[in-house]
C-alpha cells in the first residue's frame, strides 16, 4: 500500500470526525439550552455527567447526537448475546450473506432503542428545573421532533463509524468515543484550574491526580504491547515456495484479547437505565441513582463484574483458534511438539484462556481503581480509569493498524488478534 493511499485513509477517518464534532452542535430545536446547561453543570459528577462525557458534552448542548453511539452499541451487545445464545443466528453471522441480515437487525434495533430513549429525554426534559420543564414548545410536537432529531442523529453517528472502519484507519465506533472523550479533555482541565485559582481544590490534590494518571497510562500502555509469541515452524517446501517473502514465524497472541470493547459495553449497559432512573422524581429512583453514583462502591462492583464478563464473551468471539489452526496447515506450518489441526486447536485455546484470564482483571482493575481514586479526590470522569483507557487504548489501536497498513505489501501474515 502506497503513502497516498494511506494518507487518503488518515483524511478520511479526520474528515468523519470533524463532522461529528460539528453536529456536537446541532441542537434540538424547542428547548431551553440555558436551563439544560446549568442542569448538567449540576449534575456533572454522576450518570448524566458521565452519558455527556461519552456523548461528547453533545448531552450537555441537547444536540441531534445528544444519545451518542451508545444505542448501536446496545444493540451491538444484545445481537453479541443472542448470537451466542442461538446457532441459527451464530451461524448467520459467519456467513457473508447472513451477515448483511445481521447488521441489518443490528441496525433496526438501534432505531428501536434510540426512539425509546429519545422518548425518554423529552419526558425528562418536561420535568427538568423544579417542575417548569425546559421544553418551550408545545409537548407532543416537541416529542416528535426530538425522536426524528435524534433518530437522524444516531444513524448519522452509525454510519459514520462504519464507513471510517470500512474506508478509514481503526474501529469507527471506538474513534468516534475517542474524540467525544478527547473532546471535552480541555474543559476538565480548565474546570481543574479554575477550581484550583478559587481555593476549593488544593494543588496537591492536582499533583496527586497527576500522578495516578500517569501511572494508568503507562500500566495501559505495557499491558496493551504486552503479547504471548507463539513460535511457528515451516516444511521446506513451504520456505522454498515463499523464500521472496516473509513469513511470520510466530503467532502474536495479545494479553488483552477483548481490545476496548468490554469498558465500552459495561459502561453503556450501566447508563442506559441510570439515564431513566435521573429523569424519575421519586424517592426510589433517587435511592437507586444515588447508590449507582459512578465511582461509588455498588457502581465500581457492576463495573469490575461486567467487564470481567464482556472480556471473556467478546475474546471468546474474537479469538478464533480453529481458523488459525486450519491456516497453519493449509500454508504447512505447525507449532513444534503440538500435532496439527485438532490439538493445535486445543493448544491455542488453552493459551487465549489463560491470557484472557489476566487481561480481564487488568481491564476491571483499570476500569475501577483509578476511577475510584480520581472520584475520591473530587476529579472529572475525564481523568478516571474507564476514559483514560478508551483513550490510551484505541490511539495505540490506530497507530497500530496505520503501522499495518504501512506494511502491509512486505508481509504475509497468517492470523492476528485483537481489535
Amino acid at each position: 500500500m502506497n503513502n497516498n493511499t494511506l494518507t487518503q485513509k488518515i483524511l478520511i477517518t479526520l474528515g468523519f470526525l470533524f463532522a461529528y464534532r460539528v453536529l456536537a452542535y446541532i441542537p434540538v430545536p424547542g428547548v431551553d439550552l440555558d436551563m439544560i446547561k446549568q442542569f448538567f453543570d449540576q449534575n456533572s459528577n454522576n450518570a448524566l455527567g458521565m452519558a455527556n462525557m461519552f456523548s461528547g458534552n453533545a448531552l450537555r448542548r441537547l444536540s441531534i447526537i445528544s444519545l451518542g453511539i451508545m444505542p448501536y452499541i446496545t444493540a451491538s451487545i444484545v445481537m453479541e448475546l443472542l448470537a451466542a445464545t442461538f446457532p441459527a443466528l451464530g451461524q448467520m453471522k459467519k456467513e457473508r450473506d447472513g451477515m448483511q441480515k445481521y447488521m441489518q437487525i443490528i441496525r433496526y434495533f438501534t432505531i428501536f432503542i434510540t426512539v425509546v430513549q429519545a422518548i425518554g429525554v423529552a419526558v425528562g426534559l418536561q420535568h427538568m428545573g423544579n417542575g417548569h420543564g425546559a421544553v418551550l414548545i408545545d409537548m407532543t410536537s416537541f416529542i416528535i421532533i426530538a425522536v426524528f432529531s435524534m433518530l437522524t442523529g444516531t444513524m448519522l453517528l452509525m454510519w459514520f463509524g462504519e464507513q471510517i472502519t470500512q474506508r478509514g484507519i481503526g474501529n469507527g465506533i471506538s474513534l468516534i468515543i475517542f474524540g467525544g472523550i478527547v473532546s471535552g479533555i480541555p474543559r476538565a482541565i480548565g474546570n481543574t484550574i479554575s477550581q484550583v485559582n478559587a481555593g476549593s481544590m488544593d494543588f496537591a490534590v492536582v499533583i496527586g491526580i497527576a500522578i495516578i494518571m500517569f501511572v494508568t497510562i503507562l500500566t495501559i500502555i505495557y499491558i496493551e504491547l504486552g503479547e504471548r509469541r507463539i513460535p511457528i515452524s515451516y516444511s521446506r517446501k513451504t520456505l522454498m515456495q515463499n523464500q521472496n517473502k516473509r513469513i511470520m514465524n510466530y503467532i502474536p497472541v495479545r494479553l488483552n484479547i477483548s481490545g476496548v470493547i468490554p469498558p465500552i459495553f459495561a459502561s453503556a449497559i450501566l447508563m442506559f437505565p441510570l439515564t431513566f432512573i435521573k429523569t424519575v422524581d421519586s424517592p426510589i429512583a433517587k435511592a437507586i441513582s444515588d447508590n449507582l453514583t459512578p465511582g461509588g462502591l455498588l457502581y465500581n462492583i457492576l463495573m469490575f463484574i461486567l467487564v470481567i464478563f464482556f472480556a471473556f464473551f467478546y475474546a471468546s468471539i474474537q479469538f478464533n483458534a480453529k481458523d488459525i489452526a486450519d491456516n497453519l496447515k493449509r500454508q504447512g506450518g505447525f507449532i513444534p511438539g503440538v500435532r496439527p489441526g485438532e490439538h493445535t486447536k486445543e493448544f491455542l485455546n488453552d493459551v487465549a484462556s489463560k491470557l484472557t484470564v489476566w487481561g480481564a482483571l487488568y481491564l476491571a482493575i483499570i476500569s475501577t481503581v483509578p476511577f475510584a481514586l480520581i472520584s475520591g479526590l473530587g476529579a472529572s470522569f475525564y481523568f478516571g480509569g474507564t476514559a483514560v483507557l478508551i483513550v490510551v487504548q484505541v490511539a495505540l489501536d490506530t497507530m497500530r493498524k496505520i503501522e499495518a497498513q504501512r506494511t502491509m505489501g512486505n508481509y504475509q501474515t497468517l492470523g492476528s488478534t485483537g481489535l
